[in-house]
C-alpha cells in the first residue's frame, strides 16, 4: 500500500463536552494538541461526595449516558430525556440531573490541580475507531449491536471489513493524515464497563465486552495524538503518512 492511498474516510465526528453524558456529533472537528475543541471539559459528580460519575463500574451511574450535552456558543447545555436543554453548570440543570438519576448530582467544570480533573485523557487526546472494527465485532458478536456510540470516539472512519481482523490495533507507531489533520496512533483503546451500558436505540449487553476480551485482548480502537492540528471534516480521506 503506498503511502499516498486512501484507506478511508471519516463517517462521523464527536465530542464529548462533559464526561460519561452523550455525546455531541459534530459537522466539523477542530483538532487541536490536546485533543477536539470543547472535548471533556465538564463531568458530573455526587453532589454529595464530589466524586465523579464512574459508570463503568456502579451501576447507579448507568443512566448518566442518556444525558444529552451540547455546546452552544462555548457554553455546556444539557437534556435529561423528556426535559429541556438547560445551561450548565446551573442549579436547574443539577436540579433535572439529580431527577433523573435519583440522587444529588451536580454538574462540574474539570480544574486543573483539583480533585476534579480528568488526567486519563490527557495522554492521547483522540480517540479513533472504524467501521471495520464495528463490522467485525458484528461478526463476531451477531446479536450485538456495536453502535459507536458505546465506544465514545471522536473520530469514525468508513473503510471496508477486514474479516478476522480490528484493523486499527494493527497501526499502532503509524502516522495518519486524514484531511489536513496530522496523527500518530500511539496506543489501542482498552475498553471498560461502560461499554455494555444501554443508550437511547440499544440495550445492556454484557457480551460486547466478552467478545472484546476474547477476540481483541479488550481493545476496540486506537488513541491519538495530534501532530498537525486543523480541522476534520465527514468525508475527509485518511491515508497512511510512513
Amino acid at each position: 500500500m503506498s503511502a499516498a492511498e486512501e484507506i478511508g474516510s471519516v463517517a462521523s465526528l464527536w465530542r464529548y463536552p462533559a464526561s460519561s453524558l452523550g455525546g455531541e456529533r459534530l459537522d466539523a472537528a477542530p483538532l487541536r494538541t490536546d485533543g477536539v475543541e470543547g472535548d471533556r471539559l465538564f463531568g458530573i459528580v455526587d453532589a454529595a461526595t464530589g466524586v465523579i460519575a464512574k459508570p463503568d463500574s456502579d451501576r447507579k451511574w448507568h443512566p448518566v449516558p442518556r444525558i444529552a450535552a451540547r455546546l452552544d456558543g462555548g457554553a455546556l447545555e444539557i437534556k435529561v430525556p423528556g426535559g429541556n436543554w438547560l445551561p450548565a453548570p446551573s442549579d436547574a440543570a443539577d436540579k433535572a440531573a439529580s431527577s433523573f438519576l435519583g440522587f444529588d448530582a451536580a454538574i462540574r467544570r474539570f480544574e486543573e490541580g483539583t480533585t476534579l480533573e480528568a488526567p486519563r485523557y490527557k495522554k492521547a487526546p483522540i480517540h479513533l475507531l472504524t467501521t471495520a472494527s464495528l463490522a467485525e465485532l458484528k461478526a463476531q458478536h451477531p446479536g450485538g449491536d456495536p453502535d459507536p456510540r458505546r465506544f465514545r470516539p471522536n473520530i469514525v472512519v468508513d473503510m471496508p471489513r477486514v474479516p478476522g481482523h480490528f484493523p486499527e490495533t494493527d497501526w499502532l507507531g503509524r502516522r495518519i493524515a486524514i484531511g489536513e489533520v496530522e496523527l500518530e496512533i500511539t496506543d489501542p483503546c482498552r475498553r471498560c464497563g461502560f461499554t455494555i451500558i444501554g443508550q437511547d436505540g440499544f440495550e445492556f449487553d454484557a457480551d460486547i465486552l466478552r467478545t472484546l476480551v476474547r477476540k481483541n485482548r479488550h481493545n476496540l480502537g486506537v488513541y491519538c495524538e495530534v501532530t498537525r492540528p486543523g480541522t476534520v471534516r465527514p468525508a475527509d480521506a485518511m491515508r497512511f503518512l510512513d
